[in-house]
């Protein structure tokens, strides 16, 4: 199918609570669209997991009469990790699985996302498929074939078990000091859970959630109380998840973020290392030209995606690679999960500095970063500044000055719109500091003026 998405972005449908499409209304809808198109494929039972936004009842309820109307049974986790959500609908025998969350977004913003029967973000023609049957009248079948709902009561101990096994028996996280951000989000009872039973010393923060207080000055989109917390308690390391755990960023022991390039290069080298990385590590647009670099040192192949897990899986599974991710702190494992996960990928980490008795500080101490900048510049949907002469100069200018496209650049440009927000990301990379904030802004001077 060619058409043009109306409401799937790169990750499911977003927008503001209220504001159409997250609107009871229109997740009625969506839930008996996604009900019909799936019921031909089969499904005839359904997993909703949300994350800890007071908007995820509304949705969850509305969902769920959606998929009733249409014939589809749904099964409730309450709040989960997405990637729960995608490992309970594979091993459930689940036929799609619907997680209602918005990530590492404020608690006013929500989402609704699916993933198919083998645990992985729906294909786009069945997306596609999706918006189709939402121009179409509901028509509720005869009662008899309603859907029906429960509540599966032992989500999280399922999932809690599942992380744990992912991590090598030979090796325990005894003598550990860890501290856990839970970004208030959907693994505030999970992570830290599975890591004081691996036995780990952890402190937990972040794990408060009330429905309003979700990623607010906490979580992976803001370190700031994670690297002062890791500093005061004086923990090896930090780990901080999003609102939905499917992102991870980290801390080492004084307290300088490690964010998902550097956990890439972590796994990888590692793989390389014990015989077991299959082919190479698939990165985004995003990605710091220091992991690209550092692979290519260690001779392991590295490609680019566009920005998106979901499009990193893809090359993933074209490649039948096994490791990617973006520098944002999707993480995928694919011999593990079918998606981003920052638990089991926070284990993987934590088995490297088992493994080799090198703390983290020395582990991402082998892969030099390049200084990149970025800057968002917020516009209405009326605007196409990307459109505008003035930015294609800005950037010929800076692209003309980082030397891109020779055998010696010393950076690169990428602009973009964002898959999840109004937003277009200005982003600049160079050999220096001063280089990368200089052409960044530059740059989105010209957007903002257009």
């Amino acid at each position: 199918m060619t058409m043009t998405r109306k409401y799937f972005g790169t990750d499911g449908v977003r927008g503001k609570v209220g504001e159409y499409p997250i609107t009871p209304d229109f997740a009625l809808k969506l839930g008996w669209a996604a009900g019909r198109v799936l019921s031909r494929l089969g499904t005839k039972k359904v997993i909703i997991g949300k994350d800890t936004r007071i908007s995820g009842y509304m949705l969850e309820s509305a969902l769920e009469a959606g998929l009733s109307a249409a014939g589809i049974n749904a099964i409730l986790t309450g709040p989960l990790p997405t990637p729960a959500v995608a490992y309970l609908t594979k091993t459930f025998r689940a036929e799609a699985g619907i997680v209602i969350s918005a990530s590492h977004n404020p608690f006013y913003d929500n989402g609704i996302k699916f993933f198919s029967a083998d645990g992985e973000k729906l294909p786009d023609d069945v997306e596609l498929a999706i918006e189709a049957e939402l121009d179409k009248d509901i028509e509720c079948v005869d009662s008899h074939l309603l859907g029906k709902a429960k509540r599966m009561e032992d989500a999280a101990g399922r999932y809690i078990e599942f992380c744990k096994g992912t991590f090598p028996s030979q090796y325990s996280l005894a003598g550990l000091k860890l501290v856990v951000d839970c970004a208030n989000g959907a693994a505030y009872h999970i992570a830290p859970n599975v890591l004081s039973e691996l036995g780990a010393d952890v402190t937990v923060i972040g794990n408060q959630p009330n429905g309003v207080n979700i990623n607010e000055n906490c979580g992976a989109t803001s370190m700031a109380l994670l690297q002062k917390t890791v500093v005061e308690c004086q923990a090896d390391m930090g780990i901080a998840l999003d609102g939905d755990s499917d992102r991870i960023m980290m801390v080492d022991s004084k307290g300088n973020v490690i964010d998902g390039d550097q956990i890439l290069f972590i796994l990888a080298k590692q793989a390389l290392i014990n015989g077991n990385l299959k082919g190479g590590v698939v990165g985004t647009l995003m990605s710091n030209m220091g992991l690209e670099v550092a692979l290519g040192k260690l001779g392991i192949p590295f490609v680019r995606a566009k920005v998106g897990d979901r499009y990193v899986m893809e090359q993933l599974l074209v490649k039948d690679w096994w490791l990617g991710g973006e520098n944002s702190g999707h993480v995928i494992c694919r011999n593990l999960v079918t998606t981003g996960d920052a638990i089991v990928a926070a284990l993987q980490v934590l088995s490297v500095v088992s493994e080799t008795g090198k703390t983290i500080d020395e582990l991402v101490s082998e892969m030099p970063m390049m200084p990149q900048t970025l800057v968002n510049v917020r516009f209405n949907s009326e605007s196409a500044p990307l459109e505008s002469q003035a930015v294609m100069d800005a950037v010929k200018d800076a692209e003309a000055a980082l030397k891109v496209g020779t055998d010696n650049p010393v950076g690169r440009i990428l602009l973009r719109k964002s898959g999840t927000e109004p937003l277009i990301r200005v982003m600049a990379e160079a050999n220096c500091v001063e280089l990368a904030e200089q052409w960044a802004n530059h740059i989105a001077d010209a957007v903002k003026a257009a």
